[in-house]
């Protein structure tokens, strides 16, 4: 049994995105999440608790744990076991099956792997929030889309956000114009759910 009672989160960066999740989590009722991008775990330990209590429920976390541009001041180690202690933790409380795969290394090589490994098309809801840099983001959008399945959810967070520690505007250090691209060039192939500009929200329409 866990001694610690409630999950602890040291940054509020789930708090923005809360209000849109809880309306939609519960409507598209995802039995099967791939995450790219965990950090401490708040938005997956949302996950299980609004559906945990409902259903099984399969959850994959993809981070490497290492750090990057936004978070290289940080105690990663400690961010990381704070992701096992939060999610263990909500996941004991869930009266239903909670399945979490945990994948720790670089989401290109995570993604490609469970594609050939037969997970092409498995996923109810992707949620994009790795990397900030433009090609890494692109990466993770095309093969989250091929994970994902018709008429699933693909989330892409920080779509405004800028390295504020850059000397100078670099637009290749930003989500904005991977997502961009990638919602233009499979366009015919999605559908935009309204949203705060901050997240972008899509319905996979076909592969």
């Amino acid at each position: 049994m866990l001694k610690q009672v409630a999950p602890e989160f040291t940054t509020n960066w789930f708090e923005m995105s809360k209000p849109r999740w809880e309306a939609l989590i519960p409507q598209a009722q995802p039995s099967r999440i791939l995450e790219i991008g965990s950090y401490e775990g708040a938005s997956a330990c949302f996950v299980i608790e609004k559906l945990g209590n409902q259903k099984p429920i399969e959850i994959h976390c993809i981070d490497t744990w290492e750090g990057s541009i936004e978070t290289r001041e940080q105690d990663m180690p400690a961010v990381e076991r704070r992701f096992d202690t939060n999610t263990a933790i909500v996941i004991e409380k869930a009266t239903h099956e909670v399945k979490l795969t945990k994948h720790k290394g670089r989401s290109d090589r995570i993604l490609a792997r469970l594609l050939a490994e037969g997970y092409a098309g498995y996923f109810d809801l992707v949620y994009v929030d790795g990397s900030h840099q433009a090609p890494d983001v692109l990466c993770d959008a095309v093969l989250g889309f091929r994970l994902c399945r018709p008429r699933g959810i693909m989330i892409f967070d920080d779509y405004l956000w800028t390295d504020r520690s850059a000397s100078e505007p670099d637009v290749l250090r930003t989500p904005k114009p991977a997502i961009d691209a990638f919602t233009n060039l499979y366009s015919k192939k999605l559908r935009f759910f309204p949203a705060m500009l901050y997240q972008v929200y899509l319905e996979k329409l076909s592969d």
